[in-house]
């Protein structure tokens, strides 16, 4: 079987210069299998494709050799590009801080990276143990750093980890400082040419005590007491990643009880054992604690991701079931609560509330019923997190940021403090969040929403199946008919360009108006179609069966479309 001299130069290159005996035994493998097996160098093609670009959330990909996955040259090279960029901002003699979570390789991939800011005159600060991606973004104002990086996949596989970047003001980078670190990414040689020092300072526990405090600050500006707080009962699992001991010193200094860990998911382990996806949203990743929580006779359910930057919530219904709530239903009734708690202190809610395209369309008729300023932003909290004044933002993958004066990203910690507080404030009027769900759909409409996604094995069958949604969009969905359909890559409402298709659908006699969109995720190898329905009746019963047909009958026609590129 021949194989190009290009594609055998680059290989012979990285086994040269690659510092970790674990990925350049598997590429010399790799490189014999291939000589006589297809599937072999198809991989072997795909691992050495081209450089991993910075997505939604920074750079993810499989722990494998060549410049397509995540490895120690990779991050070296990362690294080299991002000490370019900052020194050539002026930012030389300046700290940044560096985060890392608890998977294969991210110590490791830490201490690279500190060595290569170091070796490049800036000051790298590397926090001495794991740490939640949010206490990372806290700590870059907080220590007055121009830059920050945290190493983490979040809620990828097992196999995965990532690399993300933050500029000075805590927030993750956007165009055009990612496409600026890129270009000098890709002028990184040999890494063994890179200078690097050892001259790294450890960040201590006070970094993190701060956060704490910081987030219990929160909690105590609000309405409920240390009684009311230290009444409800939870449930909590990391599910195997680094949330568990900042949560529960959090939990524990706002006066709240601590937390029941679902044990077996408490401590970080980066085989995720217990679960096939670490990432709450997906089914069976709550199956221990939803159990613990029946048996416990819990208020509430609460869960991370692995790096404990998203929150899921779940609560029993009024049969007793549990139920885990939706990103956009813990969205709209942390929205609520931020404008609820601002009444009951005799606060004044000012800034502005956000989320993303993706998500529900009742955030915003909660801040207009208020009088308050909205925003939709892009997705990713990269865009969420520069909103002007943002007072309030997040996103339906359970993003939330409800303190952008302490972390300006979403974060996992803050909001399920803020969560404990809503459902001690709801325990004192004999209330439950279902209530107020209820409350908002008879106010605002009913706002149901799901998800449709399919997994591509080829990233060229994603931009297929969105060419053929532009050249040939469907007249009908759902049985509603197609009013307007806004291509995003042309621009669209003063938002950047990006590749996401928006259709809006009018509505019926029982619907009032619904939507669909589509989009390539940011983080995964899949084509995601997002559906809401609007739906007015007095009868939330009604409603709810009106509108979980028709968001079975948008799904039924949107899989097809997805399909195209398959």
């Amino acid at each position: 079987m021949n194989i190009d001299l290009v594609l055998a130069a680059q290989v012979s290159s990285w086994l040269d210069q690659d510092p970790d005996p674990v990925t350049r035994e598997q590429l010399a493998q790799l490189w014999q299998a291939a000589q006589s097996d297809m599937s072999a160098l198809l991989e072997l093609q795909d691992a050495f494709r081209g450089p991993l670009e910075f997505g939604t959330a920074g750079l993810r990909g499989a722990l494998e050799a060549g410049p397509n996955r995540m490895n120690r040259v990779t991050v070296l090279q990362a690294a080299a590009g991002l000490a370019t960029y900052l020194v050539e901002q002026g930012f030389a003699g300046r700290p940044v801080t560096i985060g890392f979570d608890a998977r294969y390789n991210s110590e490791v991939f830490a201490k690279d990276t500190a060595e290569v800011l170091a070796g490049a005159g800036l000051i790298p600060l590397v926090f001495a143990h794991v740490v939640p991606t949010p206490v990372l973004a806290y700590s870059i104002r907080h220590q007055g750093a121009c830059a920050g990086v945290m190493v983490t996949a979040s809620h990828n596989p097992p196999q995965d980890n990532g690399y993300k970047v933050y500029l000075g003001d805590g927030r993750q980078i956007v165009s055009p400082s990612d496409v600026d670190i890129s270009n000098h990414i890709r002028t990184i040689g040999d890494v063994r040419n890179i200078p690097h020092s050892t001259e790294i300072a450890i960040v201590d526990g006070k970094v993190i005590s701060d956060y704490v405090a910081s987030t219990t600050a929160l909690i105590d500006s609000g309405p409920t007491t240390i009684a009311q707080r230290n009444s409800i009962k939870s449930v909590y699992t990391a599910l195997h990643g680094v949330g568990w001991e900042t949560l529960c010193a959090a939990t524990r200094a706002s006066g709240f009880q601590d937390p029941i860990a679902v044990n077996e998911q408490r401590d970080p382990d980066p085989a995720f054992p217990t679960v096939a996806f670490p990432n709450p949203e997906e089914k069976g990743a709550l199956d221990l604690a939803l159990d613990l929580a029946t048996k416990s006779g819990a208020d509430l359910l609460l869960a991370n991701d692995p790096d404990a930057d998203r929150l899921a919530v779940a609560l029993p219904d009024t049969s007793g079931t549990w139920q885990a709530l939706r990103g956009d239903q813990v969205g709209s009734l942390l929205g609520w609560w931020i404008i609820k708690r601002a009444k009951l202190t005799n606060d004044k809610v000012a800034g502005t509330f956000a989320n993303s395209i993706v998500s529900s369309m009742m955030l915003e008729q909660i801040a207009r019923a208020e009088k308050l300023k909205y925003e939709n932003t892009l997705t990713g909290f990269k865009w969420v997190s520069r909103v002007k004044d943002l007072r309030y933002g997040y996103e339906e993958a359970l993003g939330y940021c409800v303190d952008p004066q302490s972390v300006s990203d979403k974060d996992g910690i803050s909001a399920a403090l803020m969560f404990l507080e809503l459902v001690a404030h709801l325990q004192t009027e004999g209330k439950s969040p279902w209530d107020v769900l209820n409350e908002l759909a008879l106010l605002h409409g009913l706002h149901a929403t799901d998800q449709v996604s399919v997994r591509v094995t080829d990233l060229s069958q994603v931009g297929t199946v969105m060419t053929q949604l532009r050249t040939n969009p469907p007249k009908t969905m759902g049985g509603l008919k197609v009013d307007q359909i806004d291509d995003l890559s042309e621009g669209f409402a003063g938002l950047p360009k990006t590749d996401a298709v928006i259709i809006h659908l009018g509505g019926s006699s029982e619907i009032e108006k619904a939507r669909v969109i589509i989009r390539p995720s940011g983080t995964e190898p899949k084509i995601k179609c997002y559906l809401e329905v609007v739906v007015r009746n007095s009868d939330l019963a009604i409603a709810r069966v009106r509108a979980d047909n028709e968001l079975q009958e948008l799904a039924r026609d949107a899989q097809p479309l997805l399909a195209e590129g398959k």
